[in-house]
């Protein structure tokens, strides 16, 4: 059976989804996108995950391209149309089509894309929850990577630099060693006096949609944690540290760089979230 995917007002074959050349999207990755997994049939955080496509399209000036009830019906509908029960769903929203000028169009009409395919959240989170290994790099991302814009160049760097030297991720820094996030995930570390610990929000990191259930579902089961920025150094001495992302969920991390964090495998802490996390999403 073919994959469907909604372009632009139509659910469409998979193969047959196109844009036009002068979509802004393309030419100027002048655009934004959402990324939501569903789990046995429910979207995890489906609301967050909207309010924050809000947000990217606000700080953008992009026009919201349907009313929010109509977007939720478009998503349920490429998933039952791709007979899907574990999945990722894909939204992405350009400006539009206009002659190709860096100024915004003058009556811009958003270009909406939504795919998606078949995810596992929970084979994925169980197949690396032994851990795995990550480097530091250089933050060099723009300005603003609290918009989830498309343009992702540096990311895709970042990342394919630490799958050649063989590992999972990449975990990004400002230049004084301040850590912000990964390539794909935000960081979390666990000190050795048992206090979670991630980047507060700010224009240096996306607010992870995860990121902000793993708040709640800590301080719900009384798991101290602090929003504050660390440095690599913290990183590198922390008795337990874990990426999470919505598609990938949590993933706990035994090596940064050469270092080994902890005794080298998935502390106590983690493995609770790991499991609250389950629960929660039905698991």
């Amino acid at each position: 059976m073919s994959r469907f995917a909604y372009a632009n007002g139509r659910y469409v074959p998979h193969q047959e989804a196109s844009t036009h050349i002068e979509d802004r999207g393309y030419q100027f990755a002048d655009g934004i996108y959402e990324v939501i997994a569903v789990v046995k049939g429910n979207f995890i955080d489906f609301q967050e995950h909207l309010d924050r496509l809000e947000y990217s399209l606000t700080e953008l000036k992009i026009p919201s391209p349907l009313p929010r009830g109509a977007l939720i019906h478009i998503c349920q509908e490429v998933i039952r149309l791709n007979r899907l029960q574990d999945a990722m769903i894909y939204i992405q929203v350009s400006r539009g089509i206009a002659p190709r000028y860096h100024s915004f169009p003058k009556d811009p009409h958003p270009i909406l894309i939504i795919t998606a395919r078949h995810v596992n959240q929970r084979q994925l989170m169980a197949n690396k929850a032994h851990g795995v290994a990550t480097i530091t790099l250089l933050d060099s991302r723009w300005a603003r990577p609290d918009i989830k814009s498309i343009s992702l160049l540096p990311n895709i760097l970042s990342k394919q630099q630490a799958e050649e030297q063989g590992c999972y991720e990449a975990i990004l820094h400002k230049a004084d060693g301040t850590v912000t996030e990964a390539s794909a995930t935000n960081v979390w570390i666990v000190r050795k006096d048992g206090v979670l610990q991630t980047h507060p929000l700010s224009h240096s990191i996306l607010g992870g949609i995860t990121r902000q259930r793993l708040i709640k579902l800590a301080q719900q089961n009384g798991i101290p944690v602090e929003e504050k920025a660390f440095a690599v150094a913290e990183l590198k001495s922390a008795q337990e540290v874990f990426l999470s992302g919505s598609v990938s969920g949590i993933t706990p991390v035994i090596k940064v760089d050469q270092t080994i964090i902890g005794d080298g495998k998935t502390g106590n802490i983690t493995g609770h979230l790991m499991q609250l996390y389950l629960d929660y999403t039905g698991g």
